[in-house]
C-alpha cells in the first residue's frame, strides 16, 4: 500500500526511527513526505542526514504540514506534549499513538473535541520490517484512518486491529516480547558456552535456533506444542532439558512476566 500523506511524527527515539525506516524501506511511505520533530537536535539532525527526512522544530509548523501525525513518545509526558499541538489541529487531522499504556481516552481529553485517533502498540522488530502492531480506533475515526493506519504498520511486519481493553494484553506480550526474546537468546548463547561451545560458534547456533523454529511454526502452522512433540523423543536429550526447565518454573516465569507488563501499561494509562 502506498500512501500519499505528509506522515508528521512527534519524537524520533527509537521506536519513532524505527517506523521511519520501516515505512521507507518498505515503500509505503517516500521520505520526502516524512516530517519529524524531534527535542534533541544532535539525533534529529542525524535523522534528517540518515533517511533524507524533513526535520521540524515548530509544533504549528508541523501540524501545518502534516494531516497524519504520529505520537512518538514516551507515556510519561504526552500530557505535556499533546497541548502543544493541539490548538493547530483541525478536523482533517489523524492523531496516531504509539505511546504505551496512554488509553484513547486520555488523547482525546488533551485534543480538540471530534479528534480522530488511534491507539497503536508496535514493537521494535518494525526496524527490521518484522514487526508486530495492534491498533484500535476511537468514535470519530472511521474506516479510511484504520486502513491508513494499517498500512502504515503493515509496511513494517504484522498488523491486527483488536479492542482497546485488549492493548494492555498486546503491550505485555508483543510489546515488551522482544526483550524476553533476547533476555532468553543470551541466556541460551551462555548455556552453550557453558556446556563447552566457543562464543561465536554458539551465538550463531541459538540465532539460527530461534530463527528456524519462528519459521518453522508460521509456515506449517501446526501448535507450538505439536512440533515440541516432534522434536522430543522417549527418554532422550530434549526431554530431559525440557524437565530442567519445567523445574524452573520457565514456562510460569514467562507468563508472570507478560501479566506484569500488561498491568503496568494499564498503570500508566490511568
Amino acid at each position: 500500500m502506498r500512501i500519499d500523506e505528509n506522515i508528521g511524527l512527534i519524537g524520533g527515539g527509537q521506536m519513532g526511527e524505527a517506523l521511519i525506516r520501516g515505512m521507507i524501506n518498505g515503500g509505503v511511505v517516500s521520505a520526502d513526505r516524512i516530517v519529524v520533530m524531534e527535542p534533541d537536535e544532535e539525533r534529529a539532525a542525524r535523522l534528517g542526514d540518515e533517511y533524507h527526512i524533513r526535520v521540524e522544530r515548530d509544533p504549528a509548523a508541523l501540524a501545518g504540514r502534516c494531516r497524519v501525525l504520529l505520537l512518538a513518545v514516551k507515556p510519561q509526558v504526552v500530557s505535556s506534549v499533546l497541548p502543544l499541538y493541539s490548538d493547530y489541529l483541525r478536523g482533517d487531522h489523524l492523531v496516531i499513538s504509539i505511546a504505551a499504556g496512554i488509553a484513547i481516552r486520555t488523547l482525546e481529553a488533551g485534543l480538540p473535541a471530534g479528534t480522530r485517533v488511534i491507539r497503536v502498540m508496535p514493537n521494535t522488530p518494525a526496524l527490521v520490517l518484522a514487526g508486530a502492531s495492534a491498533f484500535c480506533t476511537n468514535d470519530s475515526a472511521g474506516e479510511e484512518d484504520a486502513v491508513l493506519a494499517r498500512g502504515i504498520f503493515s509496511s513494517v511486519g504484522v498488523c491486527l486491529q483488536v479492542n482497546e481493553s485488549l492493548l494492555d494484553a498486546v503491550t505485555g506480550l508483543s510489546g515488551s516480547g522482544p526483550a524476553y526474546v533476547f533476555a532468553f537468546i543470551e541466556a541460551l548463547t551462555d548455556g552453550g558456552v557453558l556446556a563447552g561451545l566457543p562464543r561465536d560458534i554458539a551465538e550463531k547456533l541459538v540465532l539460527q535456533t530461534v530463527y528456524g523454529a519462528a519459521k518453522l511454526l508460521m509456515e506449517t502452522g501446526e501448535p507450538a506444542a505439536v512440533l515440541k512433540g516432534k522434536v522430543t523423543s522417549p527418554g532422550g536429550t530434549t526431554i530431559t532439558g525440557l524437565r530442567v526447565l519445567e523445574e524452573a518454573g520457565f514456562r510460569g516465569a514467562l507468563m508472570n512476566a507478560v501479566e506484569a507488563a500488561a498491568e503496568r501499561s494499564e498503570e500508566l494509562g490511568r
